[in-house]
């Protein structure tokens, strides 16, 4: 028996190893070949959030002369944190088939215990942080008892704490409204960037860790016996890093700051502004840890397999309860991340911190090609989804139109991939299980 999680890989098998599948073996035009049969049978992954990132960013650049400035390329990607943070924090529960609506309110909470934390009482920043993350995995952890073990419905759950963390949040910030954040290192996430030596390590270390586990990935297939893909495929995905990391680097490192004028033969005024935002690397690294989760442990298998079939995954011996529970408290930890993100960017916590931030985490992941019938779907595909939304609301915000319009287009373009989403798993059968 083997489950699908994306559109991209198959072969994942519940045995006592843990290879990961690869999908079909053979030469590059094999691998090609696979990929289109696999795209004509409905399986498109993140194919449509590419092309509409693509579309988008085309369209923008010619309605507005600002959008492919290095200013506004590097404030793209401080929006785009929290959404793409949140987003793949809620994968690991629409991967089993639920929901949490809770996730945004949670970071809101986290964020708003920490601040009142911080300036009432006069606490070290770094407990305070503590005490936020410990908060918000309690909240999870109460979430996936409810859930997983007595057994209501995530929906009725989190939508429960949707309203009460609300309460919470009124209580701990009070009637001053909003708390402003005086924490450097908490501000400086969003708001300070990387020396621009930083950001070609940050790329050097990116490349070697995906060779290293790239061919730590053939030599276990290897060692167990298990065909590998065309040597070919490796090369060519570093050779993408390379570029357009390398790409996306040298425009970061681009002086985006404003320029001084000439008086008396000197510049006066300006300030230079570079490197890659300090946040930039903190998402790549969460991101990579969860993919690796996700795609190389059982832990990950088995949440695929759970959302695939839950009945199959328990006849197979899988602690069903035990996988739910903890992707519940994952989420809300990694929403308390998004809460950071959050608070860093706007330099203060309010009661309302998080309240409409799940709704757009959500869209972020089942735009990017989540399912949210469960099994199928991985991070990356959030963080992907969470850019076209980023990039939606960067380019109409560009454009002068009235915020309306932003929820009307972002809207329209999540039924989109939900209809996607439906019809993709109807060409294929209705289900990603296979025996």
């Amino acid at each position: 028996m083997s489950y699908q999680h994306d559109g991209t890989a198959t072969g994942h098998v519940m045995a006592s190893t843990d290879m990961i599948g690869s999908g079909q073996e053979g030469t590059l035009m094999d691998q090609v070949r696979a990929w289109w049969s696999r795209i004509k049978g409905g399986e498109m992954g993140a194919l449509p959030a590419v092309g509409g990132f693509i579309v988008l960013s085309i369209l923008f650049s010619i309605l507005s002369p600002f959008f492919l400035t290095e200013r506004n390329f590097a404030n793209l990607m401080t929006q785009a944190a929290t959404l793409v943070m949140l987003g793949m924090a809620l994968v690991f529960v629409i991967l089993l088939g639920e929901i949490d609506l809770s996730a945004g309110v949670t970071a809101g909470a986290s964020m708003g215990i920490f601040v009142v934390l911080v300036s009432r009482f006069q606490i070290n920043w770094i407990l305070a942080l503590v005490i936020a993350f410990a908060i918000g995995l309690a909240i999870g952890t109460f979430i996936g008892f409810f859930v997983a073990q007595v057994g209501i419905p995530s929906f009725v759950v989190t939508l429960g704490l949707f309203l009460g963390l609300q309460g919470v949040q009124l209580v701990v910030i009070g009637s001053s409204g909003a708390i402003r954040i005086q924490v450097p290192e908490i501000l400086a996430i969003q708001n300070s960037n990387l020396a621009p030596w930083m950001g070609w390590a940050m790329l050097a270390i990116i490349v070697l860790v995906s060779t290293a586990t790239s061919f730590w990935d053939r030599f276990r297939r290897t060692r167990a016996g298990v065909p590998n893909r065309t040597i070919a495929l490796v090369f060519a995905k570093l050779g993408a890093i390379v570029v357009l990391g390398g790409i996306v680097v040298f425009l970061l490192n681009r002086n985006r700051g404003q320029a001084g004028t000439v008086l008396n033969g000197e510049i006066v005024g300006g300030n230079t502004v570079e490197g890659v935002p300090i946040v930039v690397p903190i998402v790549l690294a969460i991101l990579w840890l969860g993919t690796f989760v996700l795609d190389r442990t059982k832990y990950g298998r088995y949440i695929y397999a759970i959302g695939g079939n839950a009945e199959a995954a328990r006849r197979a011996g899988v602690k069903i309860v035990l996988i739910r529970w903890t992707a519940f408290i994952v989420c809300s930890g990694l929403a308390v991340v998004a809460g950071i993100f959050s608070a860093s960017k706007v330099g203060s916590v309010d009661a309302a911190a998080g309240r409409d931030l799940v709704l757009s985490g959500v869209a972020a992941a089942v735009v990017g090609g989540v399912s949210l019938f469960g099994g199928r779907g991985r991070l990356i595909h959030a963080a992907v989804g969470a850019l076209v939304i980023a990039v939606i609301t960067n380019g109409l915000g560009l454009l002068n139109l009235p915020a309306g319009v932003n929820y009307a287009v972002t809207g329209g373009v999540l039924i989109l991939a939900a209809t996607v989403d439906a019809i993709s798993r109807k060409r294929a059968g209705g289900s990603i299980l296979r025996t």
